[in-house]
């Protein structure tokens, strides 16, 4: 399953260390001039080496265009575009093959597919991830035109500075909003607006939990202290508070659209740590090689871009 959506759908290629990551972009509405500015912004926001906790693989992630579009504008046909590895370092994993790293997908993929990319993860890595955000920049876009806006922000990050010295790594939690999204929004039953970001979510690597408004908290909460009281202002019915998060029924109730994103420790890490080999025989490894000591600063984008493909696909 390497396509995301509906009606606006977005299908990925590539793995981390192979020639080129890319994707193929359908349903996008035409007549769209594309703002590449900005798509090239939105990239920039999930670029490795931009701080000391980021991964050091220098990437210039140059999109190359293929179709789908005549001088910038889009013409409604399959909108595809790639992007090239040219600072890819295989070897850095060659020690790696034969093992399971610790909280990698290497065990699954390999029972899944009785093969497995050991060059850095393969499919299961974050590189995988830039089309995404390549997608979710144009689903702005249209977003914007409808004033729609997608925002994040940091909740919480573990101690980096300590980790960065014990080689090790730590996780933490962002909220993402959408603004100005209608009421209205969502399927009944298997097609909620909630169910379909929580999917969007959770096909972000290192992602372990998901919230929508107070979440987990009105596990202890009355009813009397829950609910999201309906009144009217200046001729709109809105709620005085939002602890639904903008979601009731599974729909969009016209308030912001608030979400909570977990991500876990990245388990790349330079401690040494006990597995086993492809055959079961003990071992020890040290990860060594080029990686995030926290995933959230580049995820950030990330959980934009995933929030702005589920909105603009129920928008269309």
């Amino acid at each position: 399953m390497n396509t995301f959506g509906h009606r606006f759908r977005i299908t990925t290629f590539g793995e981390s260390h192979g020639v080129a990551i890319g994707g193929v972009i359908d349903g996008c509405p035409s007549q769209i001039k594309l703002d590449f500015d900005f798509v090239n912004e939105e990239l920039s926001r999930r670029k490795t080496a931009q701080s000391d906790s980021a991964s050091q693989r220098k990437e210039p992630d140059h999109i190359e265009w293929l179709s789908g579009l005549l001088d910038g504008v889009t013409l409604g046909t399959p909108l595809a575009f790639m992007v090239r590895n040219e600072d890819s370092r295989p070897d850095d994993y060659e020690d790696l093959k034969e093992v399971f790293r610790p909280s990698h997908a290497d065990f699954t993929y390999e029972q899944k597919y009785g093969i497995r990319d050991w060059r850095g993860g393969g499919r299961a890595s974050a590189r995988t991830t830039l089309p995404l955000v390549v997608a979710g920049a144009i689903a702005k876009q249209i977003l914007k035109e409808k004033n729609i806006k997608i925002s994040s922000r940091l909740v919480y990050l573990g101690d980096v500075v300590e980790a960065r010295k014990k080689g090790d790594t730590v996780g933490g939690i962002l909220e993402g909003r959408i603004s100005g999204v209608p009421a209205g929004l969502g399927e009944p039953m298997f097609g909620k607006f909630s169910s379909e970001l929580a999917h969007a979510m959770f096909a972000i690597p290192a992602v372990k939990g998901f919230e929508i408004g107070d979440g987990f908290a009105l596990a202890s909460m009355r009813g009397s202290e829950a609910n999201d009281v309906f009144v009217e202002e200046d001729g709109i019915i809105t709620t005085e508070t939002n602890h639904s998060g903008g979601i009731q029924g599974g729909i969009t109730n016209g308030s912001d659209v608030v979400f909570g994103v977990a991500f876990k420790p990245l388990p790349s890490i330079a401690v040494p740590q006990r597995t086993v080999n492809r055959v079961g025989e003990p071992c020890e490894i040290t990860i060594k090689g080029r990686h995030d000591i926290c995933a959230l600063p580049r995820a950030a984008v990330l959980v934009e871009a995933m929030a702005a493909l589920v909105t603009v696909d129920f928008c269309l």
